[in-house]
């Protein structure tokens, strides 16, 4: 299938065709459609799998089709939550290549910066805002936005939002919206716990499941060792003396774990930068490009801030500490192994982690092999 048997409009076909996209992946076969034809749609698909198209393509087609039969003022038609500053850049990238010949205009607004250029984009005049809730709330209480003619509402990486205390705002935000909305909600794993507010936003949705949130990527090889928490920097120093890790996304429990690590390989000359919450826009940015350009070798991350990280030729994923929800454990691997390249997943497991391990194992119905040659191996009595 390519993507003009999905009824893709000739301004969008040009320009993802210029982006190189030829075929449509499962997701975006599956959902493009569904979208198009006005249905709400709940996607559960991994990273790596095209979502971010599946969502903005008929987004962007949608509204160009309302356009072309309207003069004068823009008005919201199109809103985009997401968890994180990173994912909110990066879908309005997105939005920018595929709609270049659409004359479809967003912004993006997320915290930690100055307001002023965000309102100054907004009154200029947009048809999509993409945002973090927190931002959005502000600027609508300020009177900044209005949503009263909302169209079409996307909750991307739904799971996080609401599982990042974001609950309450998006709430709010959904509460000022029109019901008759469209509605769709995508994200790389879908918790039971989620279920509730799931039923409460969409209506009547379609179900697309491209990979279930058990399943890992076979291309990318995991492996695990068992080390005491003490030990396990010195594991880390240790493999990174292997030229062979080009380059390594490390995920931390805590910011603070996150900031020391980085500290500790720069020190060693060991290029490494982190990346969370409590970083500014800026630095968050430069950490990111930095790694992208091969500049800096480690990136080191908290789940929160990975959310929106797109690298296509990431070597190695290192769980410094194992994440305490298991279908994490997925969506971290998931940033290497992308588009059928081979990756590489090392995960470090103490003895307080080993009920973290076995959850993990039992999601993806599989038995991580344990690096049993290793200097640092933790004994068991």
């Amino acid at each position: 299938m390519d993507f003009e048997k999905l009824n893709i409009i000739t301004p969008i076909l040009k320009a993802i065709c210029e982006e190189g996209y030829t075929t449509p992946t499962l997701i975006q076969q599956q959902a493009i459609p569904v979208i198009l034809e006005g249905r709400d749609l709940l996607g559960c698909a991994q990273t790596g799998t095209g979502k971010t198209a599946a969502f903005a393509i008929p987004l962007l087609q949608t509204l160009y089709k309302e356009r072309t039969n309207l003069k004068g003022q823009r008005i919201v038609k199109g809103l985009i939550l997401t968890p994180t500053r990173e994912l909110a850049i990066q879908i309005g990238e997105s939005l920018e290549a595929y709609g270049r010949y659409t004359g479809i205009k967003h912004a993006v607004i997320f915290g930690g910066v100055s307001q002023v250029p965000q309102v100054n984009k907004l009154r200029s005049g947009v048809d999509i805002i993409v945002a973090t809730p927190g931002r959005l709330l502000d600027l609508m209480n300020q009177k900044y936005i209005n949503v009263s003619c909302l169209k079409m509402l996307i909750l991307d990486e739904a799971d996080r939002m609401l599982d990042m205390g974001f609950s309450f705002d998006v709430k709010k935000i959904i509460s000022r919206l029109t019901d008759t909305r469209q509605t769709l909600l995508f994200s790389a794993t879908m918790p039971k716990e989620i279920t509730k507010m799931v039923d409460a936003i969409l209506k009547n949705p379609v179900k697309v499941e491209v990979t279930p949130v058990s399943s890992t990527v076979d291309t990318i090889e995991q492996n695990v060792y068992f080390v005491e928490q003490k030990d396990k920097k010195s594991l880390l120093i240790k493999l990174l003396k292997n030229r062979a890790i080009e380059s390594v996304l490390v995920f931390t429990r805590t910011k603070h774990g996150a900031d020391k690590i980085a500290k500790d390989l720069a020190k060693l000359s060991i290029t490494a930068q982190a990346i969370h919450g409590d970083k500014s826009q800026v630095a968050r940015q430069i950490a990111l490009n930095n790694f992208k350009l091969k500049r800096t070798r480690v990136l080191v991350a908290t789940d929160i801030a990975a959310r929106g990280i797109d690298i296509q030729e990431l070597s190695h994923i290192i769980n410094f500490d194992l994440p305490n929800v298991p279908e994490t454990y997925v969506h971290r691997i998931g940033r290497t192994g992308r588009a059928g390249m081979v990756g590489t997943a090392l995960s470090f497991c103490d003895r307080e982690e080993m009920g973290y391990l076995r959850a993990i194992q039992k999601l993806i119905s599989k038995k991580i092999p344990v690096v049993e040659e290793q200097p640092y191996s933790m004994r068991f009595a």
